[in-house]
């Protein structure tokens, strides 16, 4: 898992305005390595994280509360779709 966890910490360090879905992902994360003995370097870049948004643990896990009770869900976020003419005939116009 570090290496997953390492590239989405570099990722939210780099985030000036948090979407719901980092302020998901860092509320998940410092849940996952709380008390955890290793990965300490991600547990500073996590709280360091909290300290760039100007966030505490307390309201990080409120705005994740409020985040889920608003019905967010990973992944379910709206799709682009292609429609229109040339989608609907790309299929037709091969032999």
């Amino acid at each position: 898992m570090y290496a997953c966890d390492r590239e989405l910490v570099d990722s939210l360090l780099a985030a000036q305005e948090p979407n719901d879905a980092q302020l998901v992902d860092l509320g998940r994360l410092l849940m996952r390595y709380s008390g955890f003995p290793g990965a300490l370097d991600l547990q500073s870049d996590l709280d360091k994280t909290l300290r760039l948004w100007g966030l505490s643990r307390d309201a990080l896990y409120q705005r994740c509360r409020a985040i889920w009770a608003a019905g967010y869900r990973p992944g379910a976020q709206a799709q682009e779709q292609a429609v229109g003419s040339g989608f609907d005939t790309a299929d037709q116009d091969s032999p």
